[in-house]
């Protein structure tokens, strides 16, 4: 469970359709991340880039992105991973985060919205995303916190990020937020920001691919910082 656990606050911005960016362009959720494989190789190094095994490899024994530089200091470095489907929360929390631990915060949604790019758009969503990731690992080795707000809707993705992260010496957190199917819906409802408008039929084909964390996976995480009531 996330370090905020039962976070259903009426007064939410899940950002994935809520956030404004410096460019004034309203912000619109990205629905449609189904394509686990590939949004996880494209978090990976070249070919040519070696790679350490051992520690950087996730259970299923491929191997995952090692960032050449180590933290100047152990202490300090964090990624924090935001995860759950569309209205739970996440937007909101992550900026709770953000504000309270000075982090630095990744948004895909975000980045496509100011670009004027497509957000179903797969294959520029994984370029950027795995831009935001460079960024990331650039951050940590700095001893840096940075807040991965991708929805990570499947375990590979959440695997690499957290092998990437602890390769470089940095503690990884797993927030993963829910709610009711009816709870989700009646949260998009009110913020109108989804065009054209998530259908229920959706949201539960969502619900099917999501891979929900499982305390095996979430034992392999740090412990999660928490925000005051």
């Amino acid at each position: 469970m996330s370090g905020v656990e039962g976070f259903e606050r009426e007064d939410y911005d899940d950002g994935e359709a809520g956030v404004e960016p410096a460019s004034g362009l309203p912000a619109v959720g990205f629905r449609g991340r189904e394509n686990f494989e590939f949004r996880r190789k494209s978090l990976l190094p070249p070919r040519s880039q070696k790679i350490r095994r051992g520690r950087g490899e996730d259970p299923a024994g491929d191997s995952v992105s090692n960032h050449p530089i180590k933290a100047e200091s152990g202490a300090g470095a964090r990624l924090i991973i935001v995860c759950g489907l569309p209205a739970s929360g996440k937007t909101t929390l992550a900026k709770r985060l953000e504000e309270k631990l000075g982090a630095i915060r990744f948004s895909a949604d975000e980045w496509m919205n100011g670009l004027s790019l497509d957000l179903y758009d797969e294959e520029r969503r994984g370029k950027i995303e795995a831009l935001q990731w460079k960024f990331a690992q650039e951050l940590l080795a700095r001893g840096l916190t940075v807040i991965i707000e991708w929805g990570t809707w499947g375990r590979s993705e959440r695997d690499t990020l957290r092998s990437g992260a602890r390769d470089i010496g940095a503690a990884v957190e797993l927030h993963y937020l829910s709610a009711s199917l009816d709870v989700l819906l009646d949260r998009i409802r009110r913020r109108g920001m989804e065009t054209p408008p998530i259908e229920r039929e959706a949201m539960m084909r969502w619900i099917e691919i999501f891979q929900v964390p499982t305390p095996e996976e979430m034992a392999l995480f740090d412990e999660p910082s928490r925000l005051e009531d």
